[in-house]
């Protein structure tokens, strides 16, 4: 039986520095969630959708012929995507209009490629 003692010990000259801080365990938290928010296809194309829309902001009235959804299916995907920090809502009267958060598919392409650590939405 091989003690703790007699394992080699790992050459630290072998294993390259790290370039950059990793995530924070608050950060991977909240990163984890954006991802989970987008991981699902309607959700996607909701963004998508939104997106392509003329002037950026789209009513669910718009969305829900297009994906053969019903407007609380759709409205559900809606408030998920708003609560990851991805879309914003505006009421207006009986009607309400989302648009994506300026920077927020950015930020979130920039923590995936490493290109800014310091950057995560919540």
């Amino acid at each position: 039986m091989t003690s703790r003692t007699d394992l080699p010990l790992t050459d630290v000259a072998c294993c390259a520095p790290l370039t950059r801080v990793p995530l924070t365990a608050a950060d991977a938290s909240a990163l984890a969630q954006t991802l989970k928010a987008i991981a699902d296809p309607t959700r996607l194309r909701l963004l998508s959708m939104v997106a392509a829309h003329e002037g950026g902001e789209a009513c669910v009235c718009d969305l829900t012929e297009p994906l053969g959804l019903t407007q609380p299916t759709i409205s559900h995907h809606l408030r998920v995507l708003v609560d990851a920090g991805l879309l914003t809502r505006d009421k207006r009267g009986v009607w309400a209009y989302f648009t994506l958060v300026p920077g927020a598919l950015d930020s979130l392409a920039a923590v995936l490629s490493s290109q800014d650590p310091a950057v995560v939405t919540a």
